[in-house]
């Protein structure tokens, strides 16, 4: 309120209250009179009678105002007590007051409650600590990047507990222009650590789990180193035989041979760039719809004419393609997912061994696709890496087979874009079975199907 009106109010309660008082001492003074006149004291009787008036009146008025003190010590959230005049005026401008800062603090609670909400939904964490570096505030994703206990560890010092030798001299060197990656608790991924300071010595701690970036990054050089090795060597090769084309006299059979080898290695390079490409068109693109149907019969035909074909009677070849399926794929996609593992299979398997492929529609409706050999096997530690793109469990035996390292890479691309899965077992010894997984909402069985791929 501006000064002028803070006057204007104190004048009008003041001066009615000052009348009211000269009244009552007044009537008072004149009572006292009358009553003085009885024993011959009319002044005395006046003054007293002034004196008592005046006292009843700051009686009254004493328990007026205790009546409001009492209720703003006792129980402010009920309604102020019903009186008139200065001080039924006063409770009731004091209840405003109040219920105004109550609704005005309920506000800046909820806009607190908000911000806390918006904080903790992050995947970032937030930590605060104060100019001795103690956690005053932390957020739920904090504590759990750094292992914190959200009660027992406020006001501890921050390096007590974190106690990365990375971060700790990140901490002190006060020079936060980048941030610190240290190791999350019990070493189960990789922390970003941004310290920022504000206020009085105050400091703002965010935490980010940066664990698969830093996976996908070394995965990317990877995949980068691994790529100039594989196409760098046919490459070194075919400039090896270029040049001794060019710079020995080779007699006919000593040319046809190195052109042999270097055809050899135009098409694996060939089927290196193949590979790649059809990685990058799996990643890049949505998945198949449910609504276009392929007899499966037809695709498991294409794959047993290729397969025949490698072996070249080298083999043992069964086949059951359960010629009542329809399957919602991309033909192209899955027939080359299925003859990537038969192809493998018979690769991989030693002359007079066998191999068998079996179609099988579960109760469930999902349809299994196994691929048994008889191989050498797989030892257990290279089954979670088989996917892996250039993976190899025999680099040199790998590339005398014609293999690029990307075929089973591909194959679990093919079977998670269509929502399926690539299921591997194997024994040292005794062969492995290969098994694509589709789910029943691609698989349609119909008694019309092996008619429909018979056409």
């Amino acid at each position: 309120m501006p000064s002028s009106g803070r006057e204007k109010a104190t004048m009008f309660w003041f001066w009615p209250r000052v009348l009211l008082a000269a009244v009552m001492a007044g009537l008072g003074a004149w009572l006292g009179e009358r009553i003085g006149l009885q024993w011959r004291l009319p002044e005395l009787g006046a003054v007293l009678g002034a004196a008592i008036a005046a006292l009843l009146l700051a009686a009254l008025d004493g328990w007026r105002g205790g009546l409001v003190l009492g209720w703003l010590s006792s129980e402010p959230d009920e309604a102020s007590p019903n009186l008139k005049g200065f001080w039924g005026d006063l409770s009731l401008r004091t209840e405003r007051a109040l219920r105004s800062r109550e609704k005005h603090m309920r506000q800046e609670q909820e806009r607190l409650a908000e911000f806390l909400s918006a904080i903790e939904a992050s995947p970032n964490g937030i930590v605060l600590l104060n100019a001795q570096e103690q956690i005053t505030w932390c957020s739920a994703m904090g504590a759990e990047h750094l292992g914190l206990n959200l009660q027992r560890d406020l006001m501890q010092r921050i390096t007590n507990l974190v106690r990365a030798p990375g971060f700790v001299t990140h901490l002190h060197a006060n020079q936060f222009d980048h941030p610190v990656l240290i190791p999350r608790p019990a070493g189960q991924g990789l922390l970003s650590v941004t310290v920022r300071m504000y206020g009085d010595g105050l400091r703002l701690l965010l935490t980010q789990d940066v664990t698969a970036r830093e996976r996908a990054e070394a995965t990317r050089r990877d995949f980068v180193a691994n790529v100039s090795h594989e196409i760098r060597t046919p490459l070194t090769v075919l400039s090896g035989f270029v040049e001794t084309m060019t710079q020995l006299p080779l007699s006919e059979s000593e040319r046809q041979r190195v052109l042999t080898l270097m055809n050899q290695q135009t098409r694996r390079m060939q089927a290196l760039v193949g590979d790649l490409l059809a990685l990058a068109r799996l990643e890049g693109n949505p998945r198949p719809p449910l609504d276009q149907w392929v007899a499966w019969q037809g695709i498991g035909h294409g794959v047993e004419a290729e397969a025949r074909q490698l072996s070249a009677g080298r083999h043992q070849l069964s086949f059951d393609w359960n010629g009542q399926c329809d399957l919602a794929v991309i033909e192209a996609e899955w027939q080359s997912a299925v003859s990537n593992l038969v192809n493998n299979a018979v690769r991989y398997t030693p002359e007079g061994g066998a191999v068998s492929v079996n179609t099988h529609v579960r109760e469930d409706g999902a349809l299994l696709v196994s691929v048994r050999d008889t191989g050498p096997g797989i030892a257990a530690e290279h089954l979670p890496r088989l996917t892996e793109r250039f993976y190899r469990v025999d680099g040199s035996r790998s590339r005398d087979t014609g293999g690029t390292g990307l075929g089973l890479a591909i194959v679990k691309h093919v079977a998670q874009r269509h929502g399926g899965e690539l299921l591997i077992t194997s024994e040292v010894g005794r062969g492995s079975c290969f098994a694509l997984l589709l789910p029943s909402s691609r698989v349609r069985v119909t008694a019309e199907s092996a008619a429909l791929a018979a056409g």
